[in-house]
């Protein structure tokens, strides 16, 4: 992720640096915090199963726009609903996989099992999406500022006069930058460089840095519909935030936290599965990776089940372990020995590495056979993809899932460009715009847990090492220029005190939805969790080893300064 000198920087929540000494202090105490509060996660490079390393984490919250905040939490519940017919969608699914099941094997060995379900009919109907939607603010947004909005009944020739005036004052040369162009009076607002004017509302114009007066809108990255973690990290992480923010004298600051109960609403929403299986001795699976390094995220899933629900029981296996013990009974429910499985939670099962012999891969398929509630469930888990999703952002295609019209226009709106690479005639060009400006991009393929994606320069040798067939397996996205927050990355073995970083910062809203393809029983969204990476960087997975734990500080747009 780069940046340059006009990269907008957001307020901070509190006025920094802090001083050495208290530096030291606090960060020394939000550690320990941390580890004694399960914002903890198991070495990678040390592993040990009886130890820990407090989770990356940043000091103080990390400001983020509150209206922005406020949009996605209200747009969720629509984005569930979305995802969800998408994944009873049988034609859809087929024919945007078409050409990626050639190529892709992993992709075509899910959706082989899928192919299989679909011929024998779903022994389950019932289907649980736990999804996370993860966006990132554009600071080149086309929207306008709150103070470019009040300009009014100035005729346009003055305005694009007076900004002229302004720019040639202020030093005058340099056309505009490219993309993202803005009308009408923004372009004569926005004019020459880094000089604009403003008019106020008793027509005074004034000049304004142009890259302070751009307004933050959030752009979607991705849907994750299987493992998406941090339902427990993310609400730790403002619980140690939190601390450290009273130890420095800032406890009003709280108040613009967000409430964050990501953890019940998840963990509440396999309760609610369990419940439409309705068998009380049944239990709740969850499928782990053969060595489980987020072991915090995932263990407080299941211990505030059993404290919060005690009746309901949770076994941890292995995909491998299910294909050793599981099998069908006469209803075809799924049985570990004797013990029958109401809902699988799949915090597994993702990426090829968890599939090493063909054995996982008939856990897998006896699961999707099952009578148990999957979470995802096989059509699920294909509606994440990469290629499903890129298929989605095409014009009229949400209209085949969304009947409001405002709904569509508001889903709509948070898509960035996404850019099939099929061989076909828009793929071809596709290819050939990604050549010549790369920059201008991310190469994306059907792979989640981080660390996947192909970014900028690299961008053109990567594609150039594929052939026509083998382009198709991936997609080409719009990179996102979010806003910097500046604050202090605080990582495991890192020297201290820690020092000021830029850093950029990605939101994901979880949601929560039940149903069948034709009735959603329930639907709502379920809290929050907020990463944040170093500006230079490119992934930024706090599992993955790359970015680091963070909430968000909800701000307000504040006169001409916009959010900066």
């Amino acid at each position: 992720m780069s940046s340059d000198e006009n990269t907008p920087v957001l307020r901070g929540c509190i006025k920094l640096p802090l001083a050495n000494d208290e530096l030291l202090e606090v960060t020394a105490k939000a550690k320990d915090y941390a580890l004694m509060h399960g914002a903890a996660m198991r070495s990678k490079t040390a592993f040990s199963p009886d130890s820990l390393n407090f989770a990356p984490f940043v000091l103080v919250p990390s400001s983020f726009p509150r209206k922005e905040f406020e949009k996605a939490i209200a747009l969720q519940p629509i984005i569930n609903r979305l995802m969800h017919n998408v994944a009873h969608d049988e034609e859809f699914i087929t024919t945007t996989l078409a050409e990626t099941i050639k190529v892709d094997e992993f992709t075509a060995n899910l959706f082989n099992i899928y192919r299989k379900v679909l011929a024998h009919g779903f022994t389950q109907r019932i289907s649980l999406g736990m999804l996370r939607s993860d966006l990132m603010l554009e600071s080149c947004c086309p929207e306008l500022s709150p103070m470019l909005h009040r300009v009014t009944n100035v005729d346009n020739n003055k305005i694009a006069a007076s900004a002229a005036a302004a720019a040639a004052t202020a030093g005058g040369g340099g056309g505009g930058g490219g993309g993202n162009d803005n009308n009408g009076d923004v372009d004569a607002v926005m004019a020459k460089g880094k000089a604009a004017a403003e008019v106020d509302k008793v027509g005074i114009v004034r000049t304004v840095s142009a890259n302070k007066s751009a307004y933050c809108c959030w752009k979607q990255v991705e849907i994750n519909t299987i493992a998406s973690g941090f339902g427990h990290l993310g609400p730790a992480s403002k619980t140690v935030q939190s601390f450290v923010l009273r130890e420095l004298g800032h406890a009003e600051k709280l108040k613009h936290m967000p409430k964050n109960d990501a953890l019940a609403g998840l963990c509440d929403g396999m309760v609610k599965a369990w419940e439409i299986y309705a068998k009380p001795q049944s239990v709740i699976l969850f499928i782990i990776e053969d060595v489980s390094y987020n072991i915090c995220d995932q263990r407080f899933h299941e211990f505030y089940i059993r404290e919060t629900y005690p009746h309901i029981k949770v076994l941890r296996r292995t995909l491998t372990e299910v294909h050793r013990e599981g099998k069908l009974g006469q209803s075809k429910e799924l049985l570990l020995g004797t013990t029958e499985v109401a809902v699988i939670y799949f915090r597994a099962g993702y990426e090829p590495a968890h599939y090493p012999s063909q054995g996982e891969w008939d856990a897998r398929y006896l699961m999707e056979t099952s009578l148990a509630i999957k979470c995802p469930s096989i059509h699920y888990h294909l509606a994440g993809t990469k290629k499903v999703q890129q298929a989605l952002a095409q014009p009229a295609v949400l209209e085949r899932f969304i009947n409001d019209p405002e709904e569509i226009k508001a889903v709509g709106k948070i898509f960035t460009g996404l850019y099939s690479l099929d061989d076909n005639e828009v793929g071809n060009a596709n290819y050939e715009m990604a050549l010549r400006t790369p920059e201008k991009f991310v190469l994306k393929p059907q792979r989640e847990g981080g660390g996947n994606n192909v970014y900028g320069v690299d961008i053109p040798d990567a594609l150039k090492r594929m052939t026509r067939v083998e382009r198709s397996a991936w997609i080409l996205m719009d990179l996102i220029h979010p806003p910097l927050s500046q604050g202090y990355m605080v990582r495991p073995g890192t020297e201290m005190p820690p020092q000021i970083v830029d850093m950029v910062s990605e939101l994901g809203i979880f949601g929560v939805v039940i149903g069948d393809a034709d009735n959603i029983v329930h639907n709502y969204q379920a809290g929050h969790m907020l990463r944040t990476k170093l500006s230079t960087a490119n992934e930024g997975g706090v599992a993955a080893g790359l970015g680091a734990l963070d909430s968000p500080y909800l701000i307000d747009s504040d006169g001409e300064e916009g959010y900066y």
